[in-house]
């Protein structure tokens, strides 16, 4: 019994001395360009998300009065942004022109040039009424306001949850 158990390896090199078996390669499934991309991809949302805020200057209500209902009821949370130009049917957040640091959510029907009550505004005024007629004080009782009284415009409801939605 002289012999040796068997191996897996064989006792001389299958080709010339000098070469030797070959391994398989290794290959990785990461590929460098992800990570690259994820970066990008980051950096492009905070970049968006920076300008965005620098724009638009997001900022939350809260709803107090039922001058709105049904679109906004008491308890509701909103987003409000600045937006470049106000447009009719825009719900804003409009300071009261008779009591100065006091801002009430109303909705516009009315932009400069167009008729509203029986009188044409002005290319400086806008005509705001609550979506609620007879819990509302808006521009029936006050009369036009102008662009440096809209303060921002309504985009969406966050809270509650069930009330969800963009404001339209």
């Amino acid at each position: 019994m002289d012999q040796s158990p068997p191996s897996d390896v064989p006792d001389e090199p299958l080709s010339g001395p000098d070469e030797l078996p070959e391994e398989p390669e290794v290959e990785s499934y990461r590929r460098g360009r992800k990570a690259a991309s994820g970066v990008a991809a980051g950096a492009a949302l905070v970049a968006g998300a920076a300008f965005a805020f620098a724009r638009y200057h997001p900022a939350r209500i809260a709803i107090e009065g039922v001058s709105m209902a049904p679109t906004l009821l008491p308890g509701d949370w909103c987003l409000v942004v600045a937006p470049e130009r106000f447009r009719r049917d825009d719900v804003v957040v409009v300071e009261h022109p008779q009591r100065p640091g006091y801002e009430i959510v109303k909705r516009v029907v009315g932009v400069p040039g167009s008729v509203v009550a029986g009188r044409e505004l002005d290319e400086d005024e806008y005509w705001v009424e609550g979506d609620f007629a007879h819990r509302s004080t808006d521009s029936r009782d006050f009369g036009p306001v102008t662009p440096d009284q809209l303060k921002a415009k309504v985009v969406l409801v966050y809270w509650p949850l069930e009330r969800r939605r963009l404001v339209r």
